[in-house]
């Protein structure tokens, strides 16, 4: 069908491309909700790059970005720490700290409860096998 559409002048090799590409990265997501997210997005986005082309996709993007800014759960924004930006928060972002290292709760959660756990919590490596 691709060949067809291309070699008919509908659209170009590169969008029939890009469609095959998130059509089998759509199947990649584990999480149904997500994943039927990501296939509802992917429509309009598709629509973009066609109409547009690389601006298409840049506002696509941003809009994408803007609207999950704006949303909260519970309260709190649902892209914290990173939107808006706490420094402070930001060590369990990218990568997993030990649980012994996130004892102080962020702001927007620990209101009332500051702490996740009581003192001397972390591991100690020289009371290892004497449980």
């Amino acid at each position: 069908i691709g060949e067809a559409a291309v070699s008919a002048g509908i659209v170009s090799a590169p969008m029939v491309i890009v469609v095959a590409i998130t059509g089998v990265a759509s199947f990649t997501i584990p999480r149904y909700p997500a994943a039927i997210a990501m296939r509802m997005l992917r429509f309009p986005m598709i629509l973009l790059a066609g109409t547009l082309g690389m601006l298409g996709i840049m506002l696509g993007t941003i809009t994408i970005i803007i609207h999950l800014c704006t949303l909260h759960s519970f309260g709190v924004p649902y892209l914290r720490p990173v939107a808006p930006l706490k420094s402070s928060e930001l060590e369990d972002v990218l990568t997993r700290s030990p649980w012994w290292k996130l004892n102080p709760r962020t702001q927007s959660t620990g209101e009332y409860n500051k702490y996740r756990q009581s003192n001397g919590q972390m591991p100690d490596p020289t009371s290892r096998g004497k449980e």
